[in-house]
Parts: structure tokens; sequence; C-alpha cells
């Protein structure tokens, strides 16, 4: 008798612990309960909580959307050549036509990109956008001087306009070292030479150098290439063939500075 219980309490013992495995086995495959308690966080939010959440993901898709736009239209231009700017477009409008013409960099006469850097730039190959050392000249003289590099010019040309504004400002400012970033020197500089205004209706230093002189801005002088420099700060009252006695001097000045740039290197991020 006891030898009898005994193999029925193994019979019983193996059947319980297949029993337990088959539970585990159907427990691992069954979808989870929905927790009750986020059920009732959720439930207890009012109205006013859903309006918030809603407007926090709307603002950061607001955000969002307008630097993923950003971006993409930095790294399509850094191949792409700009169709036109909202200062082409603008001037357009009202003039009804402009002058402008897009050559590479190949065509652009080296003394020609060293005056403009010489002109607006000088440090143009050793920074990352902004110019510290100018920046603090400038307000060291009340900010009566500009500070803008060719970098920010550029941006401000191709992507934005031209009114000043602490939006406009902002907005230069987050994609002045993404341009720079995904930019190679070189291509800045084409881009701002391109874009650039040297005259009332006249855009690009193909169009500058054929309007002023007659001449491609591959053949253009070092006298010619200085005074086209010298014009860009104001294109719409200054004349590169006809100077005034001030504008003269500046180009002169500008002259020197594009051969001092070119001699001792800081040239050489944009040349070949």
């Amino acid at each position: 008798m006891a030898k009898k219980a005994s193999g029925s309490r193994r019979a019983g013992t193996t059947a319980d612990r297949r029993e337990a495995a088959e539970g585990r086995l159907a427990s691992a495959f069954r979808e989870p309960a929905p927790k009750k308690g986020r059920k009732r966080a959720s439930a207890r939010r009012g109205p006013l909580t859903r309006l918030a959440l809603w407007l926090r993901r709307a603002l950061r898709w607001i955000m969002l959307v307008p630097l993923g736009v950003g971006l993409l239209a930095v790294l399509l231009y850094g191949f792409v050549n700009p169709p036109i700017t909202h200062t082409i477009w603008a001037e357009q409008r009202r003039l009804g036509a402009v002058e402008r013409e897009w050559v590479p960099m190949e065509r652009i006469a080296p003394v020609m990109a060293q005056s403009a850097v010489a002109a607006e730039d000088a440090n143009f190959c050793l920074h990352w956008g902004f110019d510290m050392g100018a920046i603090r000249d400038a307000l060291d003289d009340g900010a009566v001087r500009g500070a803008s590099t060719i970098s920010q010019q550029t941006v401000k040309n191709v992507y934005l306009w031209q009114q000043r504004s602490w939006l406009r400002k902002a907005i230069e400012a987050v994609m002045t070292p993404t341009v720079e970033l995904f930019w190679s020197k070189r291509r800045i500089l084409e881009v701002y030479l391109n874009v650039a205004e040297f005259g009332e209706g006249v855009f690009g230093v193909e169009a500058a150098a054929r309007h002023w002189f007659g001449v491609s801005a591959a053949e253009v002088s070092p006298t010619q290439a200085a005074r086209l420099a010298a014009v860009l700060p104001a294109p719409k009252t200054r004349d590169a063939a006809d100077p005034s006695p001030w504008l003269r001097s500046r180009a002169a000045s500008i002259r020197d500075g594009a051969a001092t740039i070119a001699a001792d290197g800081r040239a050489a991020c944009f040349e070949d």
C-alpha cells in the first residue's frame, strides 16, 4: 500500500509540474493587460491639460520644420547655384529687369576674389563665420562700422532679406556656422561674388565687370577689381567706372590689401 501511495504522489507531482509549465508558456504569449493606473491618469487629464500637451507637440514641430528646411537649403546650395534671391527678385520687380550672369570661380580673376576679401573680410580664411576681433572693434567704435563677414553676407543675400531686424540677425546667426560647416570657403566666396550687388540692378561679378568696364570677370585688372570691391557696401550710390576721389583712395587701399593677403597666405582657402 505504501509503495502504491508513493507512486501516486510521484505521478501527481509530475502532472502538477507539467500543468505549471504549460501555464507559464501560455502567460508568456498572452498580451499584457493595460495598466489601469495609466488609464486612470489619462482619464483624469482635463481639457486644459490636453490642450497644453497638444500645443507643446505643435510647437516642437513648428521649431523642427524650419530647421529641417533650412538645413536642406544649405546642403542643396552647396552644390546647386541659387536660381534667384529675395533681393534680386525685389529689384527685378522694381526695375523691370536686372543684369546677372553666373560664372564659376574658375572664370573669376584671382585678383577679384582677393580684392573682395580684402575689402569686406580680410580674415575670411581664419574664422568660422564670425570675426570676433572685428566685432569687438566695432563695439569699441560704438558699432559705427559693420563687422559682417563674407559668410554672413552670403547667408543674408542668398537666404534672407536686406532690411535689418532682430529676427533676420537671429536666423543669420544660426545659418552662418551651418554654411561654414557644409560649404568650403571657396564655395562661399563663389556664391557671394555671384549674388552680391555691384550697381543698381547689377548682380554678380560677371555682370558688374561687363557693366562698368566692358570686360569679363576673368579679365579685370587689379585696379578694376579693387574699384568693383569698393562699391560693394553702397552699390546704388557708387560708380566704379567714374569713381569719386574718396572712392579712388578706397580702391587703392583695397588693391594694396589684396596684394597683402595674397602674399601672407590669407587667400589660400579659396585659391587652387
